[in-house]
């Protein structure tokens, strides 16, 4: 079966989170980590990467369609496959980014007595 034939059911996401990855990679630029794109992502703004997966050609609308509902239930899905091709140094130091912004996130909705 093959993703040109057939939309991305919730069974082939990680088929079609694996393509997307293969694909396209976090621009890494000088080594430094790129906070904006982590905050976007982290935020559900993905308008940059369902952008990127519909003009590549490889993706049906069905299959952007359910990748864009993988990456909205779990943003860090899209977050993952991005990181997917980089060394650990660079991995952890994403992530270290991606939790922080977990913990501001949980501190600013938490309710005091």
């Amino acid at each position: 079966m093959n993703t040109a034939e057939h939309p991305l059911g919730d069974t082939l996401i990680a088929d079609g989170d694996e393509i997307f990855a293969s694909l396209f990679t976090l621009d890494l630029g000088d080594g430094g980590v790129d906070f904006g794109t982590v905050e976007r992502i982290h935020a559900g703004d993905f308008d940059e990467w369902i952008e990127a997966a519909a003009r590549s050609g490889l993706f049906t609308r069905h299959d952007v369609e359910a990748l864009v509902r993988s990456w909205e239930r779990s943003p860090k899905s899209l977050f993952d496959a991005l990181l997917s091709d980089v060394d650990e140094v660079t991995r952890h130091r994403y992530t270290a980014v991606w939790d922080a912004l977990d913990n501001l996130t949980t501190f600013e909705t938490a309710e005091y007595a």
